[in-house]
């Protein structure tokens, strides 16, 4: 590994906003009682006032309505870090997901932010979705299809599916989720689980977004720590 690329990966700041927190600090991107740190955005309320958002604060919970279809966006832009989820489909199963290193809006379908999405659909959580963007996994053919056939535009093969079934809980209860980005790389774990990894990512740092895509998901925890200092062994595990 190159010499200066060691030195920078050990002293990076890994936290990239205005006011980073200190060192290895953890970080709630929901306060509790509004969405101050976010921002939507939300193709039906271009035009039409009657709209309204499908992020709302509700019982100190942070809740994703479904509809009309949009994102919830940080203002914030963010590398290298940890970002640990706790969710839920409250009433019925459905689609959401978060999205990371968010970029250009509506890049895809005129809807979806550039983006490395990580799926939390009921039954298909942890699988990636390539919006724009792309990242590299094992096995890459079988869990994503023909190569000749892979993209992240329309039409492409965008969806890799996430490594094992069954890490998700009943509609209803809560679940977990961790998505740890570092450098290149991004590990998922589902209610303790490692259930996706991938590498060579195409964007180390953006925005974070969370999806209204059809189904009610409550969230009582958003919390993102940086990873500020690597051990040899995480730096070896980014490769």
């Amino acid at each position: 590994m190159n010499t200066l690329f060691f030195i920078s990966l050990i002293t990076t700041v890994s936290l990239v906003c205005d006011k980073s927190p200190s060192a290895n600090s953890s970080v709630s991107l929901f306060n509790g009682s509004d969405l101050a740190g976010w921002h939507s955005d939300v193709p039906d309320m271009d035009n039409n006032l009657d709209v309204k958002s499908p992020f709302i604060a509700r019982n100190g919970l942070l809740v994703s309505l479904g509809k009309p279809g949009g994102h919830l966006i940080t203002d914030a832009v963010y590398r290298d870090y940890r970002l640990n989820i706790e969710y839920r489909f409250a009433s019925k199963p459905g689609n959401c997901g978060v999205l990371v290193h968010s970029s250009a809006p509506r890049a895809l379908y005129k809807m979806f932010p550039r983006s490395l999405e990580v799926q939390m659909e009921h039954g298909n959580a942890g699988d990636f979705w390539c919006i724009i963007e792309d990242i590299t996994v094992p096995d890459m053919e079988t869990r994503r299809g023909p190569k000749a056939e892979w993209g992240g535009t329309e039409g492409k093969k965008r969806n890799i599916k996430n490594l094992t079934d069954g890490s998700e809980k009943p509609v209803g209860e809560w679940n977990s989720m961790i998505i740890e980005c570092l450098h290149d790389s991004i590990k998922v774990w589902v209610n303790g689980r490692l259930v996706n990894f991938g590498y060579n990512c195409t964007v180390d740092k953006g925005q974070i977004a969370l999806q209204a895509e059809g189904a009610e998901v409550e969230f009582k925890k958003l919390e993102l720590t940086p990873i500020t200092q690597l051990s040899n062994d995480e730096i070896k595990s980014i490769r």
